[in-house]
């Protein structure tokens, strides 16, 4: 039986085209069964576009309200038929294996924990990102925003969450783990990290020290645990420099190629590269710690970030990560929550 996804239809910028694209596409090529959440009338006349959709497994769950990037916390809550309110109720009511959103991410994390509710050992969930490495290979980063403040025991629960996704996600059999701060010593960073890092050192996982932000990249550490704010700071600044570098490799191409077929070359060799530097392809951020499979990606989010959001949570629901962090937490030798 295909995975059962509830989608977001009302989450991104662009709502909801990217979402239905993504979701047919989702269908097509991953066998994914989509719900999309949001105002009926308004999904099915849009789907009716696409004459393939019906051939699909498409269905449509109505919600009168959308959360929209600029709704207050009192917006929110007083929202109780929102797309994602409601797709998040799908999951925990068994109707559904995991969600995706491109909406709100405060609201889509505050309501993931008011209606799944945390994992048993897990005090505070965490937003995991992945980063292309020149290794070719997937590094996560976490948190990426879901805790703006953190204890080092958060920080020592982001370690065993990150450790077990990279596994089942991934197929990383050993990840290395890593603490980000402002030098490899033990003794650098600020309190945070510095206790932090006692802790770390006795999970049993792989973990290799302190790493500094150029190893976000260079394939030497696999997962990266930071709190929120410096995580969130990191993607932000990588998604930014991500950037500039396609656009400034792109207008060097455009000005030094002149021969026809040094042209087909350079544009084959800039598409694998804009590829591999490509957020969409990895689809987005998973909350990990709460009581089911929760996908949170960009507001800009187009077709292939979609699709991929909805491969992402389907992989997630069938590895049972939740289950997996469940039962890992429970056997550690001392307690991981406070």
């Amino acid at each position: 039986m295909p995975s059962v996804i509830a989608l977001d239809a009302m989450g991104s910028d662009k709502a909801p085209k990217p979402e239905i694209e993504g979701a047919l596409q989702a269908a097509r090529h991953h066998g994914v069964h989509v719900l999309l959440v949001g105002p009926e009338a308004h999904l099915r006349a849009e789907l009716a576009h696409y004459p393939g959709a019906r051939r699909l497994p498409i269905d449509v769950v109505h919600a009168s309200e959308v959360i929209a990037m600029e709704d207050k916390v009192e917006a929110i809550r007083g929202k109780r038929d929102s797309s994602i309110r409601i797709g998040l109720r799908l999951v925990r009511e068994g109707r559904a294996a995991g969600f995706v959103t491109a909406g709100n991410t405060g609201a889509a994390m505050a309501t993931a924990k008011v209606v799944l509710g945390a994992l048993p050992g897990v005090d505070r969930p965490a937003l995991a990102a992945a980063f292309p490495t020149v290794l070719n290979t997937a590094a996560v980063l976490l948190d990426v925003g879901a805790n703006v403040d953190c204890t080092a025991v958060n920080l020592e629960q982001f370690a065993v969450m990150g450790d077990i996704y990279c596994r089942s996600i991934f197929g990383m059999k050993r990840p290395r783990v890593g603490l980000l701060s402002i030098g490899e010593e033990e003794g650098k960073g600020n309190d945070l990290t510095r206790e932090a890092f006692h802790l770390l050192k006795r999970l049993p996982i792989n973990f290799i020290g302190n790493v500094e932000g150029r190893d976000l990249y260079n394939g030497h550490v696999d997962v990266i645990v930071a709190d929120g704010f410096v995580g969130n700071v990191a993607l932000k600044t990588s998604e930014g420099v991500a950037r500039l570098v396609r656009a400034v490799l792109k207008e060097t191409l455009k000005a030094t190629i002149t021969r026809q077929v040094g042209a087909y070359i350079s544009r084959d060799a800039f598409a694998d590269f804009k590829k591999r530097l490509d957020h969409t392809e990895y689809g987005g951020a998973p909350l990990l710690g709460v009581k089911g499979v929760c996908i949170i990606t960009h507001g800009s989010s187009n077709t292939n970030a979609i699709k991929n959001a909805v491969r992402v949570a389907a992989e997630f629901a069938e590895g049972k990560v939740n289950e997996i962090i469940e039962q890992e937490l429970a056997a550690l030798s001392a307690p991981v929550s406070t």
